[in-house]
């Protein structure tokens, strides 16, 4: 049989005092703290119980990375999503500017070599955006937003930045008819750059080709030829490009050649074109023969106007002889 214990001394005064366990406890501290900051005694310590806590700290923590890894995916799915879906929808606007800016770069350049090249030619010049083309393959007409409002005359002549377009044909209101050279009922006269030979270019229908019917197997004209307006009827301006030759064909047996051209203007491809106002060359009224001889003079006074320059060509006679 076990025998309990009599001891009745108090429990807590039982083993070492507690005011020499903290002082204890105190010196080792301050002592630990000195060590520590001034000599770096427990560097060494504080890394493996730090490499000991490492484990059970990447154990708690994975759950929680685990869950953020979750969510930040579709997260990321969605944003990337909606990202690419702005982006699309960006990049489609950039592209339809882009093209804007390009065709307001062409419209600019187009309209300042118009303006350039016809300095010199017309008084006064108007842009004329076209409306509408004219689907008969057979007639070649455009409607522009120019008319009658705008000072605009049947018979104007109408340009571009390379030649000669059309002349108009109708006039309204507020729009005109312009037909093209290429049609197959217009005609204009022309004189080679290189020879002064003076003839007709007739449309054939065909937006890229004049023809010239009247043109002799002897008449000094070849192929790369450059044909300007020769301001005959003052339809036209004098000295501006119409078309270039592109063939000669001379038959022994035949009278006639037959002659191709193309025309310089970008028929089929232009947006704006020029109406122009000039002023007709008026050339000095000849002086009446009289009983002396002086009709025998004049022919030869004529004969060098004959073979000079377009500037000096006797075609503005016409228009001299209006006033009579």
């Amino acid at each position: 049989m076990v025998e309990l214990s009599h001891d009745s001394r108090p429990i807590i005064g039982r083993g070492p005092p507690l005011g020499a366990t903290f002082l204890t406890l105190a010196l080792a501290s301050v002592a630990l703290m000195v060590a520590d900051k001034r000599y770096n005694q427990l560097e060494q310590v504080r890394e493996w119980l730090s490499a000991a806590a490492y484990p059970v700290q990447a154990a708690v923590d994975l759950p929680f990375r685990a869950w953020d890894w979750v969510t930040d995916s579709f997260a990321d799915r969605s944003r990337l999503r909606e990202e690419n879906l702005e982006l699309t929808a960006r990049l489609r606007l950039a592209n339809l500017q882009l093209q804007r800016f390009a065709a307001l770069e062409d419209e600019n350049r187009r309209l300042r070599d118009m303006r350039e090249n016809s300095a010199g030619v017309a008084d006064r010049v108007l842009v004329a955006s076209i409306m509408n083309v004219d689907l008969d393959p057979f007639r070649h007409r455009v409607l522009v937003d120019k008319g009658a409002r705008d000072g605009v005359f049947k018979g104007q002549a109408v340009l571009d930045a390379e030649g000669i377009f059309g002349q108009v044909s109708q006039v309204h209101a507020e729009t005109a008819e312009v037909i093209l050279i290429s049609d197959a009922e217009h005609a204009i006269p022309v004189q080679s750059n290189r020879s002064g030979l003076r003839t007709i270019a007739v449309g054939t229908g065909d937006s890229d080709r004049l023809s010239l019917p009247f043109v002799t197997v002897e008449s000094d004209l070849k192929a790369g030829d450059l044909l300007i307006s020769t301001g005959i009827g003052g339809v036209f301006p004098r000295g501006y490009p119409v078309a270039e030759v592109t063939r000669v064909d001379r038959t022994a047996a035949a009278t006639f050649a037959l002659v191709d051209a193309r025309p310089t203007a970008r028929l089929d491809r232009n947006r704006e074109v020029l109406l122009v106002w000039f002023t007709p060359p008026v050339a000095p009224l000849e002086p009446a023969a009289d009983a002396t001889g002086a009709t025998a003079a004049a022919p030869a006074a004529a004969e060098p106007v004959a073979a000079a320059p377009p500037a000096a060509e006797p075609a503005a006679q016409p228009a001299a002889e209006q006033p009579r």
